[in-house]
């Protein structure tokens, strides 16, 4: 294996410099294994299950599949940055109300993937959420509280844009 110069990447909205990867590295294990940021989840390395799902440049992805030297340059965000200092976002506390959380190995993923729709479509219907989310595969909740967290999450992000 060759190791590459290190390289910065913009997590959160904090550089962090990656010195020791090697050339090859997923984006995933750079986050997980070289900088400690764990919250994304390593599931199936194919960019099937969603489990995985950062933020580049705005657009959900699969850190599994993204090189992590091609990532320099760009705006990564984990699910460690959703939410703000001790806050919980308004997804992530929306999920927490319905219950949408239960092994939460889907978790992360599924709630970049939301956040990324809200922001696009603030009244998002069924289908549009389900395609949304088509990407992110849970095996516990059946996704009837995810739907239902979705749709919490909506609802408080018009309540807080309505003055």
């Amino acid at each position: 294996m060759t190791s590459v110069d290190g390289f910065s990447l913009s997590i959160n909205g904090h550089n962090r410099s990656v010195v020791d990867a090697v050339a090859g590295e997923s984006l995933l294990f750079v986050l997980r294994e070289r900088l400690g940021l764990a919250g994304s989840k390593n599931a199936c390395e194919e960019g099937e299950c969603g489990s995985c799902t950062v933020r580049l440049d705005g657009e959900t992805v699969c850190s599994c599949l993204v090189l992590a030297e091609a990532a320099a340059g760009r705006e990564v965000v984990t699910i460690e940055g959703l939410g703000s200092e001790g806050d919980l976002s308004d997804v992530q506390q929306a999920f927490l109300d319905a219950g949408a959380v239960q092994c939460g190995f889907c978790t992360p993923g599924l709630l970049m993937a939301v956040d990324a729709l809200l922001d696009d479509d603030s009244k998002p219907d069924d289908l549009t959420v389900r395609e949304a989310i088509s990407g992110n595969l849970c095996r516990c909740t059946g996704y009837g509280r995810i739907l239902d967290a979705v749709d919490r999450a909506a609802a408080a992000r018009q309540a807080e844009a309505t003055p």
